[in-house]
């Protein structure tokens, strides 16, 4: 059967098969520590990743990779380790948010954090300084270990240039957990692991990256065959 002919949660499932076929396990997320993801996942707002490896590499200069390097900086100099990131007047103070509430609240520890339940714990990130839903959830699943769906815009441009969602899924939160509804509605409970939404989300970044770009390449795309009749949907 014709993927078009199948609902949106089939079309994604068969868009996962296809993409593993065609760019195989991605093992990803780019860090050496736990620490290190969450760190990433805040410098990765509003900019590229080869951004973030110079504010991770400048972080890891300074010995701040850790929580007891990280806790020595002072929020000025954070800000200018960070800088290329940007957005640093606003991603330091974020960090250090999130370090003060490891400390206070969990002894300072990662293990303690990852071991709240995983509702009570999104809800505790989402209420942090400069926390969304898509940095709670990357912290989530790839610092914390929680098998929660990641839903980023590369999946954003996938979903609306597909039609899986009509209308395309808007860039605020109300479209960001209708993807993470379709991402759970799509695959079977067995698959719901951590592992699994680790490499689907690698698997939708690749394709992304190749493909799905903020000017859409639909030659030689894996997904080309799902595409609606006259080529991709316009998506805001």
């Amino acid at each position: 059967m014709s993927p078009r002919r199948r609902d949106s949660a089939s079309r994604l499932r068969w868009m996962h098969d296809r993409l593993l076929q065609a760019y195989g396990p991605q093992a990803w997320w780019p860090a050496q520590s736990s620490f290190e993801v969450v760190l990433g996942a805040y410098l990765t707002q509003n900019t590229s990743w080869k951004a973030v490896e110079r504010s991770l590499a400048n972080l890891a200069a300074a010995g701040a990779l850790s929580p007891d390097g990280f806790r020595a900086l002072s929020v000025d100099e954070l800000r200018e380790l960070i800088r290329p990131s940007g957005f640093a007047t606003r991603k330091a103070p974020a960090l250090k948010a999130f370090m003060s509430m490891l400390d206070k609240e969990f002894e300072g520890s990662l293990n303690e954090l990852a071991a709240l339940p995983t509702e009570p714990l999104r809800m505790r990130l989402l209420g942090l300084f400069g926390v969304g839903p898509e940095t709670a959830d990357a912290i989530l699943l790839y610092a914390l270990g929680h098998a929660v769906p990641v839903a980023d815009e590369y999946l954003r441009r996938i979903a609306g240039r597909h039609g899986l969602i009509k209308p395309p899924p808007a860039k605020n939160r109300a479209g960001y957990e209708a993807l993470v509804q379709l991402t759970r509605n799509a695959f079977d409970a067995d698959q719901e692991t951590a592992q699994f939404f680790n490499e689907f989300h690698a698997l939708a970044v690749a394709v992304g990256k190749a493909h799905c770009r903020k000017k859409a390449v639909c030659d030689g795309c894996p997904l080309a065959a799902d595409l609606p009749p006259g080529g991709p949907r316009q998506i805001g």
